[in-house]
């Protein structure tokens, strides 16, 4: 049983991240095919959603990254490649989407909800503070004025 758990540790210690480009898909001039996997990283894969295209062995994936390729050939540049690639498939293929009223919510969403809560939390404390408090004695007006509504004789 510990052979097999060791086994298991080693293989995931040196698996690593496996990089999905193919060999064929690369380009044969070394700075455009830098240039693509530097964009590549910037891309989510569609369909793994957590991973870049850089990264990802899907399909869809590989088709992005051979339209990618494709466009830094024709001599887009970057700004031109993301766009074409963003245009096709949407802004959520961008790992990091830029900071627009569309996507407020996204970059500020999880602060304004951390905020809330916070808000939520100082109230609610306040509120257990407030029970836990004794309450005031009556001032000399109020106990006269109890004893008026009561129908007490004064005294």
């Amino acid at each position: 049983m510990r052979s097999v758990f060791a086994a298991v540790l080693l293989l995931l210690a040196l698996g690593g991240p496996a990089r999905a480009v193919d060999p064929a898909e690369r380009l044969a001039d070394p700075a455009l095919e830098a240039r693509a996997r530097a964009i590549s990283r910037e891309l989510r894969c569609l369909v793994c959603q957590n991973e870049s295209i850089d990264e990802s062995a899907a399909d869809l994936a590989h088709d992005i990254r051979v339209v990618l390729r494709d466009r830094i050939k024709a001599g887009d540049t970057d700004a031109q490649a993301v766009k074409f690639i963003v245009d096709r498939y949407g802004q959520f293929v961008l790992l990091k989407p830029p900071v627009e009223p569309a996507t407020y919510l996204l970059w500020f969403g999880p602060a304004l909800l951390v905020l809330v809560a916070v808000f939520a939390y100082w109230r609610w404390l306040r509120a257990q503070k407030a029970q836990a408090l004794p309450p005031a004695p009556l001032t000399e007006s109020e106990q006269r004025r109890l004893r008026e509504l009561m129908g007490g004789d004064g005294a």
